[in-house]
């Protein structure tokens, strides 16, 4: 994606079960589990990139329940890339411990303030109430709790929905000494609207991992031996060399303590909202989401724009070129399809800042962001591939680059996404209406294509030749699961929980009283 969207984070947990209770290879006592949440929160390191941290548990410490973090990226705060590799093994003997749990950040607000890092934690004198957790997602209802909170008479320190559930779990368990977790989580499922995927961690030794009812983020988990770990994403797992990876389904919970594991049910699921971006852009290629491949959902895709391809496509003078990394899937099944080549008709400079997070003048990172090479592209008809499209800010440049710089004749846009016809409430970085591109030129979402007149007016504002995206239909094809299975609520403009549209409504009103542009919400 050339203006890219955030994902709010990732989360991981490692916790070394007692010998008793595992089966296969056992590690000594002397077995740091620690050791493998930083490997582990770098193959996460696509879902945020600006803190990262974790949080150990040792029954033999003084500080039983202790955390590092701050901001920077996996490599950064925990010393990966330092000349001397005696600092991270520092990191590692400080915060050595039998279970774990880490994190990968994004957010929009507090992103220099290593405070809002993850995960966040509480002291308490009683061990069961002194925790630590890290969550993946965004409260919809964020700003209604907290008004009755403070009317409680609580005080939130941060504009930060991971505060507000930090005060939420301490309730639940001020009221649930004895641990009953599926008691606390329901409490919270009862009150919270919105995705949350959850690790949490105690100082009685208490790891829990819990998903919303509606499963819009992914969390799994995986036992080898006699190490339990968990993660947003497969690759964490599989990486490490778990196999036969399970998935905590949407509100579930999974419990673990070093006596054993146990799944429990803490809310009933009307429905699955599995966010789609997943496949589209936010997972590692490599992962499995849900049980279904990312890898093939972005190769079929780009199948999909294959099959509706109508523009003449001679592999002598036709060349597709994909949008550097998360399109090269969709562009090469795309290309196989047609049977023209696949080309790296654009170079990434990978030292340049990230265009979206810098945040001014994007334009002119993106001209340094990006090279179009005319040896791929000069004289040549460019089927150009995107994963999806939400500002068009940088395609823009780039559609200009390749044609003045790199010569290309043609210039047609394919999109292995449909348009993103509304924000999203539930963790990914676009919350306002009036930054989407799409619904400036399209009447209405839809299931099929958008109608040929309305493309084409985009494709002229974006200075291409064409513009096609795939349909809605075709996405879910492509991912495998049931349409209501399912998040679509950017691309339908339709939510699965109260809050999606209430918001919505909410935003549509301010923009029509026309109120000065902010987000709709707050977040982490």
């Amino acid at each position: 994606m050339l203006d890219p969207v955030y994902d709010e984070c990732g989360v991981a947990a490692v916790y070394r079960l007692d010998e008793a209770v595992a089966d296969g290879p056992h590690h000594g006592d002397d077995f740091n589990a620690v050791r493998l949440i930083p490997d582990m929160l770098i193959d996460l390191q696509n879902r945020g990139q600006l803190a990262a941290g974790l949080t150990r548990y040792d029954p033999n410490a003084a500080t039983i329940i202790d955390t590092y973090k701050n901001v920077g990226s996996v490599s950064d705060v925990f010393r990966l890339t330092h000349p001397d590799p005696a600092k991270f093994e520092s990191i590692l003997r400080k915060y050595s411990g039998r279970a774990a749990i880490g994190h990968v950040r994004y957010a929009t607000c507090g992103k220099d303030d290593p405070s809002y890092a993850q995960p966040f934690e509480r002291h308490h004198g009683r061990m069961y109430e002194w925790f630590a957790f890290g969550f993946n997602g965004n409260v919809a209802n964020y700003n209604h709790l907290r008004h009755d909170l403070e009317a409680e008479g609580y005080h939130l320190v941060r504009e930060t929905d991971t505060e507000l559930l930090m005060h939420h779990i301490a309730y639940g368990l001020s009221h649930c000494p004895e641990g009953d977790y599926a008691e606390i989580f329901g409490r919270i499922a009862q009150v919270v609207d919105g995705a949350y995927s959850i690790v949490f961690l105690n100082a009685r030794g208490d790891l829990v991992l819990a998903r919303d009812p509606q499963g819009f983020r992914p969390l799994c988990y995986a036992v080898h031996g006699n190490l339990f770990a968990a993660a947003s994403e497969s690759i964490a797992l599989t990486n490490r060399g778990f196999s036969d990876v399970k998935n905590v389904e949407p509100g579930e919970l999974v419990h673990v303590t070093k006596d054993g594991i146990k799944v429990e049910r803490f809310a009933t699921s009307s429905r699955k909202a599995h966010c789609f971006f997943e496949w589209v852009y936010f997972a590692n290629v490599a992962s499995t989401i849900n049980d279904r491949s990312v890898y093939v959902s972005r190769t079929r895709l780009g199948e999909a724009l294959a099959a509706d391809e109508d523009i003449p496509h001679d592999p002598e003078d036709s060349v597709a070129v994909p949008v550097p990394d998360t399109a090269k899937a969709a562009c090469d099944a795309m290309a196989y399809k047609l049977g023209i080549p696949s080309r790296e008709g654009l170079i990434r400079n990978r030292y340049v800042g990230r265009t979206f997070i810098e945040g001014r003048n994007r334009s002119e990172k993106a001209a340094r962001k990006y090279t179009a090479l005319p040896e791929v592209v000069a004289g040549k008809r460019v089927f150009l591939v995107e994963d999806s499209i939400v500002r068009s800010t940088t395609l823009r440049v780039i559609v200009s680059m390749l044609r003045d710089v790199g010569k290309a004749r043609e210039i047609h846009i394919r999109v292995a996404c449909p348009p993103i016809m509304s924000p999203c409430f539930y963790g990914i970085d676009m919350s306002r209406l009036e930054e989407l591109i799409a619904p400036k030129f399209f009447t209405s979402s839809r299931m099929g294509p958008q109608p040929p007149e309305e493309t084409a007016k985009l494709a002229e504002e974006l200075g291409a030749d064409s513009l096609r995206y795939v349909s809605v239909d075709a996405l879910v094809r492509s991912i495998g699961l049931e349409k209501d299975d399912l998040c679509l609520g950017c691309v339908l403009a339709k939510y699965p929980t109260r809050w999606g549209n209430y918001l919505l409504d909410r935003g549509k009103s301010e923009q029509d009283e026309k109120v000065p542009p902010g987000r709709i919400y707050e977040r982490s």
